[in-house]
């Protein structure tokens, strides 16, 4: 049996930094040679780049990095863990960059530092900030990798541990930070004796008086119980003994931070918070803790209502363990913890239990497996706690959103699948409808690139630029979404509008009138006796097909008398750039300078047909809703086109078709192919050309390839 109480005043505070040959000691107990070698070479790359860089407190600068992998050593963590430890602050704090230690230390510990780096440009704007959980579960949920927490927690405790060369205005925000923050992950993520250091050192910092008086308060109770406490843990060991039963009973004390909160929590007195020493039994199997309790409530009377089973039901963060409080002698309460060891070493370590390398592994894969397996179970213990988890931590288990930094370092929050776009127009409106180009991870990327967790996002804007219709198709935020619409029906409605006064002007120019000869008021007269908001709604209207501008422009007339008899229609003229109210029909893909017609459909405008498009026959049904058109001299915009290409069943001759397409200046937009036969085929491209005698050219060029059979333009039945 072991009998060891904490003592509150020994915590780690002014611990003096280890040294490399400490760390090289510790990392051999455990680590194959060829990791604890590549950590040796961690520390000489990182004592060279922090060379003549100094602490606070005037020790030489990598002996915070080498405290910190000491720590995550106390854990045996694995070599890439202790190697990203000894670098965290390389990239951050030296002339180093992350393509540097990729090259030398490759791509695991590469993305480790990486993801400390980040970590460490996050601040918080606010305590209310710090303290929402939700700023928490972001810092968990934004690293692809959980083992960048763990060493982001262990340099936390050593600057924790040597706060007290800091100011103390900086003392107390970093300390309101590690209560607020860290602390908390560190408990989220089981790592218990992280936790409690944190805790205790945050507590001594933030509140040094309240710290003092609870601590001579637990000295004196200390002092009044110790007698007892060692009777306590000999009564359990030769209880243990005599049923059998092999296992270790150490005395232990409430951490002052834990008294303090809950004093708070429950608004009591410290007289009154009752379990500030307790009892912790380790056995070797669940039936063994059950045994064991029923061995303590034989020993000591249990206190109504105080037994806990956290084995049968385990905590949100996989704690287990059962608990039940005792009558001690002379009615002292006395809170005894029973767990097995498998359990205990959970409890103090957390996830990092899972992480901990072990001998015959051939890999990370290994451990991250057992880490993912702790985190299905935890989010497992009940629904609630599994929409926590869920939330709170991002592995590849759990994706849900992304976190993206700013390149000045502040955090956007996206869903999941969110594009530079997204990105974008989470920045500002403005910005999301100027954006022409992103860097993601200081990388030019495409607009429509799909983001993942930490990566550093800038937006490249242009003066003049406009949203992409096209964008619509691949964004996911709700804000990117519904501003991109916005802006097309602004636009719609502008085009719409000009449109319609074109069409207006033609109607009315066969009575000898245009709007600017009609009195200023009158569009509005006829837009409210048709119902409308004013002139320019109607303009709308009649752009978008919706209203026929030869009987509008009939009621625009000042008397009915005056009008005269119908004559010949002035023709719409086209210029191929009136954007989203006028399109080109697709049964029969017009091109300049072939005979058009325009059709008004309602709501979608003006749709532009070849004159001999089998469609057109419906010209006599609905004579109201065709109008004759021409094309402009000088059309500019490129205009969709469809062939077919016969060819013969070669390797390579839609290669090589597509190749004499793009060499004529074409672009295909789509490309279909279809067995003939035994030996042909046929292609379907749809492409744009700039006319009729650009098609024409590139239908002759591809028509004296070796393998072409033939080549035709193609017209569709269906509009």
């Amino acid at each position: 049996m072991t009998y060891a109480s904490t003592l509150l005043g020994l915590l780690p505070g002014g611990r003096r930094a280890p040294g490399i040959g400490q760390l090289v000691s510790k990392l051999e107990s455990y680590l194959p040679p060829d990791q604890v070698d590549r950590v040796r070479d961690a520390h000489e790359y990182a004592e060279a780049a922090h060379r003549g860089q100094k602490r606070r407190s005037g020790e030489p600068y990598i002996t915070h990095p080498i405290a910190v992998a000491d720590i995550l050593a106390d854990l045996h963590m694995d070599g890439a863990t202790i190697a990203a430890a000894i670098l965290h602050d390389v990239v951050e704090d030296t002339g180093a960059s992350t393509e540097d230690v990729t090259e030398r230390f490759g791509r695991e510990v590469a993305e480790l530092v990486d993801g400390v780096t980040k970590l460490d440009q996050v601040q918080f704007k606010s305590r209310q900030e710090a303290q929402a959980e939700s700023f928490r579960k972001m810092l968990l949920a934004m690293v692809r990798d959980i083992r960048v927490i763990m060493v982001k927690l262990a340099d936390r405790v050593h600057n924790m541990r040597t706060l007290g060369a800091m100011p103390p205005p900086k003392r107390r925000l970093v300390a309101r930070e590690t209560l607020d923050i860290y602390a908390p992950i560190a408990n989220r993520l089981g790592m218990h004796s992280i936790k409690l250091e944190l805790e205790e050192l945050g507590f001594k910092a933030l509140y040094p008086k309240r710290y003092r008086v609870i601590e001579r308060e637990v000295k004196r109770a200390r002092g009044n119980q110790k007698e007892f406490l060692p009777k306590i843990v000999k009564n359990l060991g030769q209880a243990l003994e005599r049923a059998g039963i092999k296992g270790e009973v150490e005395a232990r004390e409430k951490h002052l931070f834990s008294i303090y909160a809950k004093m708070r929590r429950k608004r009591v007195p410290l007289e009154e918070v009752i379990d500030v020493f307790g009892v912790r039994v380790v056995v070797p199997t669940v039936d063994d803790c059950y045994r064991v309790l029923g061995l303590a409530h034989g020993l000591y009377r249990p206190m109504p209502g105080r037994f806990k089973d956290y084995i049968a039901i385990p905590r949100v963060n996989g704690y287990q363990s059962l608990h039940t409080t005792l009558f001690g002698p002379n009615g002292m309460p006395l809170e005894v913890q029973i767990r097995t060891s498998e359990m205990h070493e959970t409890a103090e370590d957390g996830i990092a239990a899972h992480w901990r390398y072990k001998a015959g592994e051939t890999g990370p894969g290994e451990r991250q497996d057992r880490a993912r397996e702790w985190l299905k179970n935890v989010a497992q213990l009940n629904e609630a706690s599994a929409e926590e988890m869920v939330e709170s931590v991002r592995l590849d288990l759990f994706p849900d959103k992304v976190y993206l930094f700013t390149p000045k370092g502040d955090i956007m929050r996206l869903p999941r699948g969110a594009t530079c776009v997204d990105f974008a127009y989470a920045v500002h409106t403005d910005v999301g409808n100027r954006c022409v180009a992103a860097k993601v991870d200081r990388r030019l990327a495409p607009l429509r690139t799909v983001l993942r967790n930490g990566q550093t996002v800038e937006i490249i804007t242009a003066r003049g630029a406009k949203p992409n219709p096209a964008w619509a198709s691949f964004v996911v935020s709700a804000k990117a979404r519904a501003s991109i619409r916005q802006y097309l029906r602004n636009l719609r409605r502008d085009e719409a509008q000009d449109l319609g006064a074109k069409m207006l002007n033609q109607a009315l120019d066969e009575f000898g009138l245009s709007l600017r000869k009609l009195p200023d008021d009158r569009l509005d007269q006829v837009a409210a006796y048709l119902g409308l908001r004013d002139g320019k709604d109607l303009l709308e209207k009649i752009g978008l097909g919706e209203r026929l501008a030869p009987l509008v422009a009939r009621r625009l007339l000042p008397r009915e008398s005056d009008m005269p008899p119908g004559g010949p229609q002035v023709p719409l003229a086209i210029t191929g750039t009136e954007g989203l109210v006028v399109s080109y029909a697709r049964c029969c893909h017009p091109l300049p300078p072939e005979p058009i017609v325009a059709y008004l459909s309602s709501g979608r405008g003006v749709v532009i047909h070849r004159d001999n498009c089998p469609n057109v026959a419906g010209f006599g049904k609905q004579p109201d809703k065709w109008l004759p058109a021409v094309w402009e001299k000088q059309p500019q915009r490129a205009f969709h086109a469809e062939i077919r290409v016969h060819v013969a069943n070669r390797v390579g001759v839609l290669a090589q078709v597509a190749a004499q397409i793009a060499a004529n200046e074409s672009n295909i937009e789509h490309v279909n192919v279809a067995d003939e036969g035994d030996d042909t085929s046929v292609l379907t491209f749809e492409i744009t050309v700039r006319d009729r005698p650009h098609l024409g050219h590139l239908i002759r060029t591809i028509r004296g390839m070796p393998d072409v059979l033939e080549v035709e333009r193609s017209v569709n039945r269906e509009p």
